[in-house]
C-alpha cells in the first residue's frame, strides 16, 4: 500500500526576505539550564521572516534586540517551583527592567515555561500551578483571541480561534477573584481555551499580557505550529494536511510588524 501523505514533512526553507523591512528586527530567544524549546522558538522567528538572536541566562546584556522570547521548557530543572530559580537569572534583571518601561517598553513573549518565570519575575500577575488531574499533558489545543491590540497578537482577528500544541505540567492558571476581575476588566486575557479546559485554569485563561501589552504569557506553544509538516493535524482555519497546522506563525509575525510600524 502507498503512502501518500509522508509522517514528516521536509522543513520549508527560510524565506530570502531581501530588503524586507522585518528581516532588520532582532528576537532574543533566552536560554536557561533546562530549556527545551529554544531552537524552536528561534526558527519561529525566521519563518515569521525577523533575525532571531540567542541570549544566555547568565549574561548580563540583551545585545540590543528589539524583543525578548523566554520560550518552553524545564529551566534549572523546576527545582523549588517552575520558574522559580530562573526570575534571578542575572538576564531576567535586564528583560525585567526593559520590559517595565510601559507601552513603549521591550516586547516579551513568555511561552509555557517562559509564561510561569514570567509569573515568577511579577511581569505577569497570578500563578501556575500543577494541572488539575496532575498528569503531564500533551495535545494540540483549540483557542480563541481575545485580545488581537498586543504586541504579540496583532495578525489575528477579535475572536478568532487557533490549534497549537500544549504540552505541560504545571498550567492550571490561578489567581485571586480581585486580579481575575481587573483581568477581564482591562481586557487583559488574551487567549482563552475552546472546546475543553484542559488543566483547570480559571475562567478557562491560556494566556495574559500586562496592563502595557508589551508582555504576554501562554501555556500552549504558538512555535510549534508554524511550518507546514512538523505543525498540528488540524487548523481552526480549515482543513490541512497531515502536520499542517500553521495557526501558531501569526503571534511572531505580529511582533516583527508592529516594530516596525
Amino acid at each position: 500500500m502507498s503512502v501518500e501523505t509522508p509522517l514528516i514533512g521536509e522543513p520549508q526553507p527560510l524565506a530570502d526576505s531581501g530588503n524586507s523591512p522585518l528581516d532588520g528586527v532582532t528576537v532574543g530567544v533566552v536560554t536557561f539550564p533546562g530549556t527545551l524549546d529554544d531552537r524552536d522558538a528561534a526558527r519561529a522567528v525566521r519563518l515569521a521572516g525577523g533575525s532571531a538572536v540567542q541570549l544566555w541566562h547568565g549574561d548580563h546584556d540583551l545585545r540590543g534586540v528589539d524583543a525578548v522570547i523566554i520560550p518552553g521548557g524545564f529551566s534549572y530543572g523546576d527545582y523549588l517551583r517552575a520558574g522559580a530559580i530562573s526570575r534571578f537569572a542575572p538576564l531576567m534583571e535586564q528583560i525585567t527592567a526593559a520590559a517595565s518601561g510601559g507601552a513603549d517598553a521591550l516586547p516579551v513573549l513568555g511561552i509555557c515555561n517562559g509564561f510561569q518565570v514570567l509569573t515568577e519575575a511579577h511581569l505577569l500577575p497570578g500563578s501556575m500551578i500543577k494541572n488539575e488531574s496532575l498528569h503531564f499533558l500533551c495535545r494540540d489545543q483549540r483557542l480563541r483571541v481575545e485580545n488581537a491590540g498586543t504586541m504579540w497578537t496583532s495578525e489575528y482577528a477579535q475572536g478568532e480561534e487557533l490549534v497549537i500544541p500544549l504540552k505541560n505540567q504545571d498550567g492550571q492558571f490561578v489567581a485571586d477573584d480581585r486580579t481575575l476581575d481587573e483581568l477581564e476588566g482591562e481586557g487583559r486575557v488574551v487567549f482563552r481555551y475552546v472546546d475543553g479546559n484542559p488543566n483547570g485554569s480559571r475562567r478557562d485563561i491560556a494566556g495574559i499580557s500586562n496592563a502595557a501589552g508589551n508582555v504576554v504569557g501562554l501555556m500552549p506553544h504558538p512555535e510549534h505550529a508554524v511550518e507546514a509538516g512538523f505543525g498540528p493535524d488540524s487548523s481552526a482555519r480549515g482543513p490541512v494536511d497531515v502536520r499542517g497546522g500553521t495557526d501558531g506563525l501569526g503571534i511572531f509575525t505580529s511582533v516583527l510588524k508592529k516594530l516596525v510600524g
